[in-house]
């Protein structure tokens, strides 16, 4: 394998990186901000609300996106076995 293609297959596997965890990361702010405002709005400043609706929230999430994250995992895999073997 020559420098273009490693830094190809580099380049994939961080586009594939952000791509799988993108969904996890914006529904962890979008919940973490929707408990700050309402925190704010009741002036309850208890630290741990927020910990637990995230930990749910990305929970729920990863279990939705399971079968995406494994196929594109797996097609990415297939992409870097078939440029080995080709040399």
């Amino acid at each position: 394998m020559t420098g273009p293609e490693v830094l190809d297959i580099a380049r994939e596997g961080i586009f594939l990186l952000l791509k799988l965890s993108a969904p996890l990361m914006l529904i962890g702010l979008i919940v973490g901000v929707v408990i700050a405002l309402l925190q704010a709005l009741t002036q309850v400043q208890e630290m741990t609300l927020v910990f637990v609706p995230k930990i749910f929230a990305v929970f729920l999430t990863l279990l939705l996106m399971l079968p995406f994250m494994g196929e594109a995992l797996s097609s990415y895999m297939d992409a870097v076995i078939a440029r080995i073997i080709t040399g």
